[in-house]
């Protein structure tokens, strides 16, 4: 649920639809969900159309925004700063809302990413 929070928030501080990143979970015993979770997401990213064409960002600026992504995410400040999140959320156990885990990671880390982003 981290995870996906913080994925999001990375992906709408560069620009790109956040719709364009799912995770969900399904079991080896799930087959059915998996393949209706797998045929869902695959329509709704080709309703968005081409990625950074329906963001209306041009191919080499798609680029230098994604390396800032990923090079904030090997940043060393922002994975503690998510491992001090999953520990705030683990303590609270089953409690916690998706809303909940949203609204923390902008808490806590949206400083992180935005310096990183600039």
């Amino acid at each position: 649920m981290g995870v996906d929070a913080l994925v999001k928030k990375i992906l709408t501080e560069i620009g790109i639809n956040p719709a364009r990143f799912n995770l969900k979970w399904a079991s080896a015993a799930e087959a059915p969900r998996f393949v209706k979770l797998i045929t869902d997401f695959t329509a709704q990213v080709k309703e968005l159309g081409p990625l950074g064409e329906s963001e209306g960002i041009d191919p080499q600026e798609l680029q230098a925004r994604i390396a800032k992504a990923l090079e904030l995410v090997s940043d060393r400040k922002l994975r503690v700063g998510f491992g001090n999140v999953t520990k705030t959320i683990r303590k609270e156990g089953n409690k916690v809302t998706q809303e909940q885990i949203v609204a923390l990671v902008d808490e806590k880390l949206s400083k992180t990413i935005s310096g990183a982003l600039g």
